[in-house]
């Protein structure tokens, strides 16, 4: 049995309302184990057998579409992966005026494509590095939407394979 982690993407922005308990009601409805909604953005851990990643991710993905009829996405990492990430993160965390995020991918061409058009980043403002499997992004709080990254993050293109998680959250998906 593996702890997994679905990180949903757009979900309760846009329109696209899913109640906690409808997830993890989905989420029982196929059945997994042990499964556990974090806030309301769409973050999920669960426990399943299946070794097939990409399987198990396409599996989740057509639920959701056919549960809540959106074009749903997700990230699907274990929480093991998750926990490295959020360890690795590069950035000092004791600046009360910046935002600390990971940008998870599952598609690794578009994370180098993304560090490649995003360019050299004006560490005065934002900072973002590559890691294994995810993008670290620090900006100004209250300006993650407005930075050059933030705008290159929410081009329609990305949407099928990144979503962005605060390493706040991200850290509570670690104890459940």
């Amino acid at each position: 049995m593996t702890r997994r982690v679905a990180l949903l993407r757009g979900v309760n922005v846009n329109g696209i309302a899913i109640k906690s308990a409808d997830l993890k009601a989905l989420f029982t409805g196929l059945g997994f184990g042990a499964v556990r909604t974090v806030l309301a953005s769409g973050n999920v851990l669960f426990d399943a057998d299946e070794r097939d990643a990409a399987a198990l991710r396409t599996r989740i993905e057509q639920a959701l579409r056919e549960r809540f009829g959106y074009d749903a996405w997700i990230v699907l990492l274990t929480q093991k992966q998750v926990a490295g990430m959020a360890e690795a993160y590069p950035f000092e965390r004791i600046d009360d005026e910046r935002h600390p995020y990971i940008v998870f991918g599952s598609d690794a061409a578009m994370l180098d494509e993304i560090m490649e058009k995003a360019g050299t980043v004006d560490a005065g403002t934002e900072q973002l590095q590559r890691g294994k499997g995810v993008l670290y992004w620090q900006c100004p709080r209250g300006e993650s939407l407005d930075t050059p990254v933030a705008k290159l993050l929410a081009k329609t293109r990305y949407r099928s394979s990144t979503t962005t998680r605060n390493l706040r959250t991200v850290e509570k998906l670690l104890t459940g």
